[in-house]
């Protein structure tokens, strides 16, 4: 068998709170000479055009078309390797994720089998969720409290993630000074109050920093957000490179740090694990490499008992769906990020919609990823 094209298609997804416009996810369709096709998804941000990622495609396709597609794991790190001296991390493993979710979609349907039995079966059916993007345009603790009433609470989730701290939002990912005023402080505690209160003690609060504190505030807001609301996380208190910094605030907060959406691939999360500076590890199934890289960091991260928690919003429906398959095989998971906004946006590029119930996602027994785009929803790219 050997991979014959490379096909490159876009589709539009709405303006979140966090995105300034409508942007873009981006796809590869991968066709074999046995006229079997994997779908794979690249790596997507708020903050990169579609036709970035589209050339980048273009570019690395001509070493792939040829190869045989069960050499998942060469094919894999000869793209890595391509980009050795410009990096080899975020922006080429989110490029190699399109590839490598391909090649296990068509592995899967070569051998009838779904990816997670590739992956050494299933630990889990169906897939534990928690809840993020069920707060957009939400601006007042009334307003956070009313969207968590009906999209959290009445939809069945025990966990919900949210950044209550409004004034950081300007910088979104972006590190500052390290600063939040006291009133933009007050009013993120005030939300959660709000939150906490309409949900009850039994639903977990997750809460995202985005990495926009120093190390004494970060201290700080941990502390007493854990003290108050008893939340199950802080995630990135501090900017992602910086492993001391978050040495000192995970010996000195009380609440477990989350950490990882922005560490890019087995080799990144190294001194996380060995010094113990996260109690659960949230890798992005696309910003990662894909479906190969993140099974070997869950497999990594259980020999040190840590639980993953994959990323995956702002991905579309095919990174959800591919984080599944991972999660489903491993013993060390916690909950999968869903996006509470993007699910009729998903289910609408899909032949067949996915399932969310009760704060699970179903998968089938399909072969492959068990799930096709359709094509005639998508924009062609090239």
């Amino acid at each position: 068998m050997k991979i014959t094209d490379i096909k490159i298609y876009a589709a539009e997804y709405a303006q979140t709170s966090k995105s300034p416009t409508n942007k873009k996810w981006v796809f590869l369709k991968m066709e074999t000479d046995e006229g079997i096709h994997g779908w794979g998804e690249v790596g997507s941000s708020v903050n990169v055009s579609e036709n970035f990622m589209a050339t980048a495609i273009k570019e690395v396709a001509p070493q792939i078309i040829g190869e045989n597609p069960m050499d998942i794991d060469r094919l894999w790190n000869k793209i890595y390797r391509m980009f050795s001296y410009m990096g080899s991390r975020g922006f080429t493993t989110s490029l190699i994720a399109g590839f490598d979710i391909a090649l296990w979609d068509i592995k899967g349907k070569v051998s009838g089998l779904p990816v997670y039995d590739l992956l050494g079966g299933r630990y889990r059916d169906p897939v534990r969720l928690y809840c993020n993007a069920w707060f957009n345009g939400c601006f007042t603790p009334e307003e956070y409290a009313n969207a968590a009433k009906i999209n959290v609470l009445e939809n069945g989730h025990n966990a919900c993630k949210l950044d209550p701290f409004l004034e950081m939002t300007q910088y979104h990912t972006m590190y500052q000074d390290g600063f939040i005023s006291e009133e933009g402080e007050q009013l993120g505690y005030d939300i959660v109050a709000a939150v906490r209160e309409v949900i009850g003690p039994e639903i977990e609060i997750l809460i995202d920093a985005h990495g926009h504190y120093n190390v004494p505030n970060a201290i700080r807001i941990s502390n007493n957000l854990y003290e108050r609301f008893n939340i199950a996380w802080f995630e990135e208190p501090v900017p992602p490179e910086g492993i001391n910094a978050l040495k000192q605030v995970k010996e000195n907060t009380m609440a477990p740090i989350c950490i990882g959406e922005r560490l890019y691939t087995r080799a990144d999360f190294i001194p996380i694990l060995e010094n113990n500076l996260a109690d659960f590890i949230m890798p992005d199934t696309v910003w990662t490499g894909g479906i190969s890289e993140i099974k070997k960091i869950a497999t990594m991260a259980e020999s040190y008992y840590i639980p993953i928690a994959p990323h995956v919003i702002p991905g579309g429906p095919l990174e959800l769906i591919a984080a599944a398959h991972v999660v489903s095989s491993v013993p060390n998971f916690y909950k999968l990020e869903h996006s509470h906004a993007f699910i009729p946006e998903h289910n609408n590029l899909l032949e067949e919609p996915y399932l969310i119930k009760d704060g699970h996602f179903q998968l089938n027994e399909k072969p492959g990823l068990g799930f096709n785009l359709d094509e005639n929803k998508l924009e062609k790219i090239g």
